[in-house]
């Protein structure tokens, strides 16, 4: 069984910072230009991971990840004949 999963973004000071973000979750991806990380955490513990990421002293912001809640299942999506040909020749 798969465990929902859903990302929260977290803006920090410095990049020493980053191995102390390790242990709350997940860690993805760290930018070092912009200083900040993504971390995967499980949804039941999302509210309490939020609150805890905005209490600690070296983050000055943490923004949610919205990606559980798009809707991802598109309705009308007519396919391109061309590529249809293709793909059923073994191109």
């Amino acid at each position: 069984m798969l465990t929902k999963r859903q990302a929260i973004i977290v803006w920090f000071h410095h990049m020493k910072n980053v191995k102390q973000l390790k242990r709350y979750g997940h860690l993805v991806h760290v930018s070092k230009k912009l200083k900040y990380a993504m971390i995967y955490v499980n949804q039941h513990d999302y509210e309490e991971s939020l609150k805890m990421f905005k209490r600690l002293p070296y983050i000055t912001r943490v923004e949610p990840s919205y990606k559980p809640f798009i809707k991802t299942d598109y309705e009308n999506a007519a396919t391109d004949k061309a590529k249809e040909y293709d793909y059923k020749m073994g191109i």
